[in-house]
This record gives C-alpha cells, sequence and structure tokens, in this order.
C-alpha cells in the first residue's frame, strides 16, 4: 500500500538573537513499507517523529526530500482525482477527543461531514448510515442530535473513529489515539479497534509511546529515534529480543507485571537530543551503553536481518547476524 524511499522531512527555524538560519530534521531517510491488512505500530520517545511521518502519510505535509507511493503512485505527482480518492481512503484518528471535534456541530454533521464532502449520501440515506456507524463504534443513535461538550473522552473518541469511518477508508492512520483516555476506557477503544480492523479489513498506522498498548495492536513494529528508523520487526520477535539498543532501553522501562521478572536491559539515561543539532554517527551514542568509537563517526544503516527484520546498529556488523 505505501512505499517510502528516502523519506526526509526538515524544518528551517530561526535560532539565536542573529535569525541564524537552522533546519530541524523531524524525519531523515525513512525506507518503509506499509502491507494491506496490517497494523504496522510506530514507537519511540516525544520528539523522534512519530506525527511528522504521521502528516507525510496523510498527504498533510509534503517530503522534503525522497518518495512517498500509495498504491504505486507518488502521492505528489497525483492529479486532483487520485488525490479525491486518496483523501477518502486515508483517514485520520486524532490523539485528543477533546480537540479533535468541532464544538458547534452536532454529532449528525461532524460523523456525516465526509459523506457530504464526497457525495456518498444525502437525506435520509446520510441519516441513516450516521445512525448506523454510531452503532459500529458501541453508541446510541440518539448520540447524533448532541453536542461533543455532552460527552466523555471516551465516547468522544468512538464519534472521532465513527467519523473516520463515515467515508469507508481502507486505512487508519491512528495518532497516540488511546493516550488522552482513561487506563479503562482505553482498553475499550482497542478492543473497538481490533474488531474494526477485523470485520472490515482495514489497515492500520498506529502511532504510539506506549508499548504495552502496541504488544496487543501490532503486527509490525517500527522504532524510531531522532527521526530515523532504528528497528523494524514483526512485533513478537521485537518483544522476545529486540535488536537495537534502543528498543531494548525502551523495552526495560516498561512496567512487568510479574514483578519477579528482572529486565536485562539498563533504562534509558539521559534526554533526546536536539533535531537542530543531532549527533554525528549514530544519534544515540550518547545514550547508549554499548557504544563503540566507529558509533561517534558513521551513521549505521537500515539492514535487513534474518526473519524478516531489519535494524540500524553497528553491533550486528561485528557479529555478522
Amino acid at each position: 500500500m505505501f512505499d517510502l524511499r528516502a523519506v526526509s522531512r526538515h524544518y528551517p527555524v530561526s535560532e539565536g538573537g542573529l535569525a541564524r538560519r537552522a533546519l530541524l530534521r523531524a524525519v531523515e531517510s525513512v525506507d518503509l513499507a506499509i502491507h494491506r491488512g496490517e497494523t504496522l505500530a510506530v514507537v519511540g520517545e516525544s520528539g523522534c517523529g512519530k506525527s511528522t511521518l504521521a502528516r507525510l502519510l496523510l498527504r498533510l505535509e509534503p517530503p522534503t526530500q525522497g518518495i512517498i507511493r500509495y498504491e504505486g503512485e507518488d502521492l505528489w505527482q497525483s492529479d486532483r482525482a487520485a488525490v479525491r480518492r486518496f483523501r477518502r481512503q486515508v483517514q485520520m484518528v486524532f490523539q485528543d477527543p477533546y480537540a479533535s471535534l468541532n464544538p458547534r456541530m452536532r454529532v449528525s454533521s461532524i460523523v456525516g461531514e465526509g459523506m457530504a464532502i464526497h457525495r456518498l449520501a444525502t437525506g435520509v440515506a446520510r441519516r441513516d448510515r450516521v445512525e448506523e456507524l454510531l452503532r459500529q463504534v458501541g453508541l446510541s443513535p440518539e448520540v447524533a442530535t448532541g453536542y461533543p461538550h455532552q460527552f466523555s473522552g471516551g465516547q468522544r473518541q468512538r464519534i472521532g473513529i465513527a467519523r473516520a469511518l463515515a467515508v469507508d477508508p481502507t486505512v487508519l492512520v491512528a495518532d497516540e489515539p488511546v493516550s488522552a483516555l482513561d487506563v479503562s476506557v482505553q482498553a475499550q477503544i482497542l478492543n473497538l479497534l481490533q474488531d474494526l480492523k477485523r470485520d472490515r479489513g482495514l489497515t492500520y498506522v498506529f502511532i504510539s509511546h506506549d508499548l504495552r498498548v502496541v504488544e496487543y495492536m501490532a503486527d509490525r513494529v517500527a522504532v524510531m529515534y531522532l527521526g530515523r528508523v532504528v528497528e523494524l520487526s514483526p512485533a513478537a520477535a521485537l518483544y522476545e529480543e529486540p535488536l537495537h539498543p534502543y528498543a531494548r532501553a525502551l523495552l526495560a522501562a516498561v512496567p512487568a507485571a510479574d514483578p519477579a521478572r528482572r529486565s536485562v536491559s539498563r533504562p534509558l539515561e539521559g534526554d533526546v537530543p536536539s533535531p537542530l543539532d543531532p549527533p554525528s554517527g549514530c544519534a544515540f551514542h550518547p545514550r547508549c551503553s554499548e557504544m563503540m568509537p566507529r558509533c561517534r563517526r558513521e551513521q549505521p544503516e537500515l539492514t535487513h536481518r534474518a526473519r524478516d527484520r531489519s535494524v540500524a546498529c553497528h553491533l550486528y556488523d561485528l557479529c555478522g547476524a
């Protein structure tokens, strides 16, 4: 479905009193394929480029470099009709259900707006479709007459999901869709997303910093650090044996349900470096417990390893794994 080749997104910024120009490298040289019917999770700390990558996939921002193809077609070389089809096929579920719904619109208009824009239904047919969608996401049809402020966070997120589904998309990009919700409500929304994926054959790009949520949702995981993908792996393999030191440190920081289980990896220390002034060589080397002199000089490339796994780390050049 999606095929990204050497995709970067840079932002020029002013820095210092003399307004010196600098580049903020939010996404850097990302190669990534997203397959039909899978859930690809993108994980990493705040500032690693996850949300910028989501905006690139949604065609909300153009890449500074590289090519993004959807169903074989370059997103930024498409004609108007192709862009319109893309807008219908790829939809967004937002992080904040309190800010992503127009407070001046009734739920019926929020959910039905996409149908109006794409001319999918009018009048009674649109009303019936809105009520059907509300039932599918676990809400009563009576919700349609209300305004967003009348509902809880979980209900608002269900409304947001119904809005995304209204145009029958094939891909949902979900940017931290449960991070603003209570833990008990998170489980309900995650189960809903899993049910919808199964029933509709959806493809998900699931952006998250919560590795417990990702373990439940994902088929594959892309681990990002300072704009780059440093590990790409089937979810089960990543959780069993993470390859990149950053991925190991992220998993070490996840609280274990069994207190007798002790992580063998050291948790992360220090902060993510500034994307305005990234370290030379491997960007993770200032925080890496396995850093070698080569890591300061050379940027490792994301390289395919055994069992559908890729990692960007010099450790594996040494061992040949």
